[in-house]
C-alpha cells in the first residue's frame, strides 16, 4: 500500500470510520504534498463532490490533526498550511520579504530543547515551528 491509503489505514486503525469525506479530504492533503491551506483542499474536495462543505473539510483537518496525520502551521499572511505528518520532525524558516520557506530539520533544535530543559525545568513540545526573518538573498539585495 502507498500514497494516501496508508493514510487511510492509519485512521482506521486508530478506530475512526472513513467517510467519503474524509477520503477525498486525506487525498487531497495528500496529493498537493507540501504546505496547502484548507481553502486549496476544499477547492481540490469541491471538484470532486460540490455537496462537501468548507466546515466539512476544517473538521476533518482538526480530527487530521489531532490524530497526528497532518500537521498545521502558521507561514505568517494571514494563511494557515496543511501538510503530512512526515516520520521526519522539521520545522521552517519564513522570509518576510520575499516569502521563500525553508525546511529545516528538528535536530537544529535539539541544543534549545536542551537548554530550556536544563535551565528553566521546561520540557518544550515543539512540533512544528515556523521562525520569520530573512533568507540569504534578501539579506544581500539589502
Amino acid at each position: 500500500m502507498s500514497g494516501h491509503f496508508n493514510l487511510i489505514e492509519d485512521l482506521r486503525q486508530q478506530g475512526y470510520r472513513l467517510t467519503p469525506q474524509r477520503e477525498m479530504v486525506l487525498e487531497a492533503v495528500h496529493e498537493c504534498q507540501g504546505h496547502v491551506s484548507a481553502e486549496e483542499i476544499y477547492a481540490k474536495v469541491q471538484a470532486r463532490n460540490p455537496c462537501v462543505s468548507i466546515s466539512t473539510v476544517y473538521r476533518t483537518l482538526e480530527l487530521l490533526k489531532q490524530l497526528h496525520i497532518v500537521c498545521e502551521i502558521d507561514l505568517g499572511g494571514g494563511c494557515v498550511c496543511y501538510e503530512l505528518a512526515g516520520e521526519r520532525g522539521h520545522h521552517h524558516l519564513v522570509c518576510q520579504q520575499c516569502g521563500e520557506v525553508l525546511e529545516v530539520d528538528d535536530e537544529v533544535l535539539a541544543p534549545l530543547k536542551d537548554t530550556l530543559r536544563q535551565e528553566y525545568g521546561f520540557e518544550a513540545h515543539v512540533d512544528h515551528l515556523a521562525i520569520f526573518g530573512h533568507c540569504r538573498s534578501c539579506q544581500r539585495k539589502a
